[in-house]
């Protein structure tokens, strides 16, 4: 009889193990602004007007997200935002960038929340052999994500770590599924995929062969849940779900 036990779970990351919540983009843009701009001007760049600089820096990142929404592939906002500031003549090291990327983000980064008990329900998850990975769609710099997830001290539970910006496709593709499940060294049928989105993660992670679970969150409110998949409340309920779901597998 063939193993159908849960051997690893790959997580969606925003609302799902970071909750952002519903955010005014035009204040948290701003708020980026204000610090890159200052952190620019700090260094003696020639960052010009504030009016100026956030205007270029807007009408660059809509465009880019409209022809995402077109072409369904994400672009990394750091090369992005480099792009425009090497081109006014901005000259820093690599390490200075990713400070102005995350400064960028930090807005974001100040109204997330997580689970008070996250990380000790992934190290339940993690002793219990299972292997643990994520699959984002963003075009948020890996290296502000990564950030992120190391101050709230769960980066290390992760292994792969796939940002849809580094592909030529995003979720729902279902491609990104099947490198998922070749990265973290499992089939398809022994993965737990959870997310929040129905249509980004729960419809395509069912259509690849994996087992589902739809964290609740504003992104889902009212919105019934496919056939086949499970519903959470907290990120504290896996451990036993998985449980009870291998025990089956066993017994059947």
């Amino acid at each position: 009889m063939p193993d159908k036990k849960i051997k690893a779970v790959l997580f969606d990351l925003g609302e799902t193990l970071l909750d952002f919540g519903k955010v005014q983009p035009g204040q948290i843009f701003c708020q980026g602004a204000r610090l890159s701009y200052d952190f620019l001007k700090s260094c003696g760049q020639p960052v010009g007007n504030f009016k100026y600089y956030c205007l270029c820096n807007m009408v660059a990142l809509q465009f880019r997200r409209l022809i995402s929404g077109i072409t369904r592939n994400d672009f990394n906002s750091l090369a992005l935002l480099r792009w425009i500031g090497v081109k006014k003549g901005i000259r820093l090291d690599g390490q200075q960038w990713r400070h102005f990327a995350w400064l960028w983000y930090e807005p974001l980064y100040k109204v997330a929340t997580v689970e008070p008990d996250l990380k000790e329900t992934l190290t339940k998850l993690k002793n219990s052999g299972l292997k643990l990975g994520i699959v984002s769609n963003t075009f948020v710099s890996g290296d502000s994500l990564e950030k992120h997830m190391e101050q709230v001290g769960i980066l290390d539970f992760f292994e792969p770590r796939m940002y849809s910006y580094e592909f030529n496709f995003r979720k729902p593709d279902p491609r990104i599924f099947m490198i998922a499940a070749e990265r973290i060294g499992e089939a398809t049928e022994k993965i737990m995929f959870v997310g929040d989105r129905i249509n980004m993660d729960i419809e395509p992670a069912l259509k690849a062969g994996m087992r589902a679970v739809l964290k609740t969150a504003y992104t889902n409110n009212g919105k019934k849940i496919p056939a086949g998949a499970w519903k959470i409340n907290h990120i504290s309920e896996l451990p036993a779900l998985i449980e009870k779901i291998n025990s089956q597998a066993v017994s059947n």
